[in-house]
């Protein structure tokens, strides 16, 4: 209870569907081998971190910025560029986190006392225009960021593939310098998750949320809703900019593509939006659900089209076709902001309250 600081999931499903989900990531080198089972756990972990930074803006001050991806970017240019420049070691890791991560918070501080005093709507149009900015900064910097085609670059020999710890024969699964970064991450992207648990049910996060409901009222209160607003929005640059880090360290790569898309800006609403808005829980299973159905969808799609014109059934193994993943893949997303409105953790935790008796 300290751990999570007196805020439990307070649904026995939403409970049974973390430890489930914690445990798969925690465990996923061991059960899952396999490059592509491996690459989506660490995507799991990364954008479950990056998710919940977003909410912590979103949910609890109902703040709506499209910078985000810019502190991601940043975080993740900052390593790559430091690895690229003087090599494979771990000062240079240590000098990318050193320089990546200031620099976030810094362009979140500005971008907050310059922003944040205007109404939602023109702070949304302000970060946007910034992080458009800044994309087109890193495209045309190619000496510096290495343009559209980014900055690959070599970790320390611990964190190679080619470095085994434990070999195959002896327990079964090997246990080499990828195992390692991943699980480098995944307690990484822990202790964010468990601190934005902490900050969101702290004093600090009671006022983010009485901003939310009323800003004028929590003004004539006494709170400096500006100085509350901007430092939520450095915490969260701060953890998205640190994401950012892990996901070019696990890619040992850095690009327009991966870091700074407004595509992942979108993923990333859509993961907020299908977990619940306002509940860190919920990024954990908007980014596993989104994340399984961006890489498996396809493949279930095309065994349930072949098994339906197995049986001759007529227009399903059209509709079903794995081409028409996409099509699906928004479909259920409507569906789910049809019937969980207030996102799944929202519904289950409804549901579970209306259970308890009076």
């Amino acid at each position: 209870m300290m751990l999570l600081s007196g805020d439990p999931p307070r649904s026995r499903l939403l409970s049974v569907l973390l430890i489930a989900i914690v445990a798969g990531l925690a465990l996923a080198p061991l059960l899952f081998p396999g490059a592509k089972p491996l690459n989506v756990a660490t995507k799991i972990c990364i954008f479950a971190a990056l998710v919940a930074s977003y909410d912590l803006l979103l949910g609890y001050t109902g703040t709506v910025s499209f910078a985000h991806t810019m502190f991601y970017g940043i975080g993740s240019y900052a390593i790559a560029i430091a690895l690229y420049t003087l090599g494979p070691s771990w000062s240079a890791i240590a000098l990318g986190l050193a320089v990546g991560l200031p620099l976030a918070a810094l362009l979140a501080l500005a971008i907050g006392l310059f922003s944040l005093r205007v109404e939602a709507i023109f702070f949304a149009m302000i970060t946007l225009a910034v992080a458009s900015a800044f994309m087109v900064l890193a495209s045309q910097l190619s000496w510096l960021t290495g343009g559209e085609d980014g900055r690959s670059f070599q970790l320390p020999e611990l964190l190679r593939p080619g470095t085994v710890f434990i070999a195959k024969d002896v327990l079964g699964f090997a246990v080499n310098g990828r195992t390692l970064t991943y699980y480098i991450i995944f307690v990484g992207c822990a202790a964010m998750i468990l601190g934005l648990l902490r900050v969101v049910n702290s004093p600090f996060g009671r006022v983010l949320q009485a901003v939310r409901e009323n800003r004028f009222r929590a003004e004539a209160l006494g709170y400096r809703t500006v100085f509350h607003l901007t430092y939520a929005n450095c915490i969260a640059a701060l953890v998205a900019a640190s994401a950012g880090a892990l996901n070019a360290m696990w890619l040992r790569y850095a690009g327009p593509d991966t870091s700074l898309s407004f595509a992942i800006m979108l993923d990333i609403l859509l993961m907020v939006v299908i977990g619940g808005m306002g509940t860190i829980y919920g990024a954990i299973i908007g980014a596993t659900i989104f994340i399984l159905a961006q890489n498996y969808l396809q493949a279930l799609m095309g065994l349930a089209s072949n098994a339906a014109a197995e049986a001759g059934l007529p227009l399903l193994p059209g509709l079903l076709h794995p081409d028409r993943w996409l099509l699906w893949l928004g479909l259920l997303f409507i569906a789910s902001v049809y019937f969980f409105p207030t996102g799944i953790v929202g519904r289950l935790r409804e549901t579970s309250r209306s259970r308890r008796p009076r």
